[in-house]
């Protein structure tokens, strides 16, 4: 039984409101259901799809907050 957790931030969106759409996330689970049945024989009714939508100040790259992150990198391109 596959389960698979898929994890976006809110980047962009209001406090409290979803990154994706309802139509948005359906897309991604059947995308992905889809997938492991084409790849690994998976029956969709046995493939279990979690999407967690995360702030983008819990998100952490490279020792940092994304954006902290994300700052540092823009300084190395200038």
């Amino acid at each position: 039984m596959p389960f698979v957790n898929i994890k976006i931030t809110r980047e962009g969106s209001a406090p409290g409101l979803s990154a994706a759409t309802a139509e948005q996330k359906a897309a991604l689970i059947k995308g992905v259901s889809q997938l492991l049945l084409d790849v690994l024989n998976k029956p969709l009714d046995s493939t279990f799809v979690a999407i967690d939508e995360v702030e983008l100040e819990n998100w952490g790259w490279g020792g940092l907050p994304v954006p902290e992150y994300r700052k540092q990198q823009q300084s190395k391109h200038k």
